[in-house]
């Protein structure tokens, strides 16, 4: 995995071990990371105005103390690492199959890890998707029945989630926000892993050995995945803003709301069936007769962690479009606006991408004493 040629061949270890590494390392990176993901979806998808979870430390204290860390802060445990072990183990093997033959192909090395980032990153969202989407809900939910928070959402367990999704919201419901996820992690990933495979290069050459130390793996981990979060940043935030606006379900002038779409992502009673309606419902049923305003609706983020906080009375994009929410960010918040938040995305980014390529590079040779086996640079 250095910059090309022979040194490229001497360092590439099986498929096998790579898969394992990146599959172990991307979970542990996930699994680490997990309660401060639990409390942006919080502060993210809070459907009560004015929102019960405002500041960071804050949120995260509130929902420690009421509802602990199994059921509050790690809630949605379980579908995020069902889908991020397989997720990883398959963008890592995809990233490495298509990084080998490019280079093979005399592809420029660069653009090699550009295209195998993105080409990991898509066929792994197969996977990651779907279980980001029940991850999502059951961080948005806490426990069973929450005294403490009212989402809309009331699953008792991962099981009963994906079967009530499917059931009542249709197949689809489960790739909700896929393509507005894969406009935002597609060049990230891309341009993390071609970030890291020149700084493990530079390293290298720096170090005079294929072995540059812990403390050089987490530094090139993080520091591709920082500068890769700060680049994309925009991309976070329009995704951000698409999928957790506010805004009405009703045409001006009608009386009446439009149907459902199957896969809608509606914080108000999509996770309870039709005939069990909600607590959230039955007052907004209640309230009907006494206003013609429109009911609301917020869409949740359902993809890798966003940093990214709408500021106080942020225009609605009115729009499903990446291309003009970028353009209407811009115009009426200038660059600013672009970058809001970036500062906690590039630590975050960092943190996430040190941990799981430390993780990756150390079990990598851990693997290679463990289970020694010639290399498969045959398998074409």
């Amino acid at each position: 995995m250095a910059a090309g040629g022979g040194e490229e061949h001497e360092g590439r270890p099986p498929y096998i071990h790579s898969m394992l590494a990146g599959g172990l390392g991307g979970t542990f990176g996930d699994m680490l990371m997990h309660s401060l993901d639990t409390v942006k979806t919080r502060q993210q998808g809070d459907p009560n105005i004015p929102p019960k979870y405002t500041s960071l430390g804050s949120s995260y204290y509130t929902i420690l103390r009421q509802e602990g860390i199994r059921r509050g802060l790690y809630g949605g445990w379980l579908p995020a690492l069902f889908g991020s072990f397989p997720g990883t183990v398959i963008f890592f093997g995809t990233y490495e199959f298509s990084k080998r033959h490019m280079i093979d192909a005399g592809v420029q090395p660069h653009i090699a890890y550009l295209t195998s980032g993105f080409v990991g990153d898509l066929a792994a969202s197969i996977v990651y998707v779907p279980s980001e989407v029940l991850k999502t809900r059951l961080q948005l939910q806490g426990r069973f029945q929450n005294p403490y928070f009212n989402s809309g959402y009331n699953y008792r367990g991962t099981l009963d989630a994906a079967r009530t999704i499917v059931r009542y919201e249709g197949f689809a419901a489960l790739f909700h926000g896929y393509k507005a996820t894969l406009y935002r992690d597609l060049p990230f990933s891309a341009l993390q892993f071609m970030f890291w495979e020149q700084a493990q290069s530079w390293a290298r050459q720096w170090k005079g050995s294929r072995d540059i130390g812990l403390p050089l793996d987490f530094l090139t981990g993080a520091g591709a995945g920082g500068l890769a979060g700060a680049m994309t940043c925009p991309l976070d935030v329009v995704k951000t803003r698409l999928q957790t606006q506010v805004r009405s379900d009703l045409p001006n002038g009608t009386g009446t709301p439009p149907p459902v779409s199957p896969s809608s992502s509606s914080l108000k009673s999509s996770s309870t069936p039709p005939d069990v309606p909600s607590k959230h419902t039955s007052e907004a049923s209640a309230r009907s007769g006494e206003s013609q305003q429109p009911p609301q609706k917020r869409n949740i983020s359902t993809s890798s962690p966003s940093t990214h906080t709408p500021k106080p009375g942020a225009v609605n994009l009115e729009t499903s479009s990446v291309i003009k929410g970028l353009k209407f960010i811009y115009q009426t918040e200038g660059i600013g606006g672009w970058f809001r938040g970036v500062g906690p995305r590039v630590v975050w980014t960092s943190i996430q991408s040190g941990c799981m390529l430390l993780l990756y590079q150390t079990i990598l040779r851990k693997l290679a004493v463990i289970m020694p086996m010639e290399e498969l640079e045959d398998v074409k």
